[in-house]
């Protein structure tokens, strides 16, 4: 994997990325500053259900899967490709990790520290507000699909559980 990010390759990701969509260059560049990028390995955890919510993720390459701890058993819930968020949960609540998230092989993902985002909305920074409501809309979609699987789940349909997926 490339120890090194181009600044092209960071900003066309950024213009792609659905998550930093709406915000414009000089929104892009405020968010870029405290952006930092860390590498994983396969099996390495990015953190563990339970941990503090110090910061939310991007998934930059690789896939990350989100665990849910059961006892001496973990299951995965979801698995995060390119430009997935994740972790946001905690920065927007304040409450612990609801889940663990794995590399399930090489991945580079972009860690936004809670204090330096909380700074930014402090400032009045538009593009931090409307990243919070970007964030909104994501875990918006994610209850809506859980709403349907419980329905599946309640409702013993195993055809109609199987074809939901959360997708990002």
């Amino acid at each position: 994997m490339d120890q090194h990010i181009s600044l092209e390759a960071v900003i066309n990701f950024l213009v792609d990325a659905p998550l930093f969509r709406d915000l414009d260059a000089a929104e892009r560049g405020d968010v870029a500053r405290i952006m930092e990028v860390q590498r994983l390995e396969r099996g390495e955890h990015v953190f563990r259900e339970g941990d503090e919510g110090d910061a939310w993720y991007v998934v930059f390459n690789g896939t990350a899967n989100v665990m849910k701890d059961a006892g001496s058993t973990s299951t995965r819930i979801a698995a995060l490709g390119s430009g997935a968020c994740f972790g946001e949960m905690a920065i927007l609540d304040g409450l612990s990790r609801s889940a663990s998230v794995v590399a399930d092989g090489p991945l580079t993902v972009f860690r936004f520290r809670r204090e330096r985002f909380g700074n930014l909305l402090d400032q009045g920074s538009l593009g931090a507000y409307k990243l919070v409501a970007a964030m909104a809309r994501s875990l918006s979609q994610r209850q809506r699909v859980l709403t349907q699987q419980l329905a599946a789940l309640t409702s013993g349909s195993s055809e109609t559980l199987n074809q939901l997926r959360i997708s990002e």
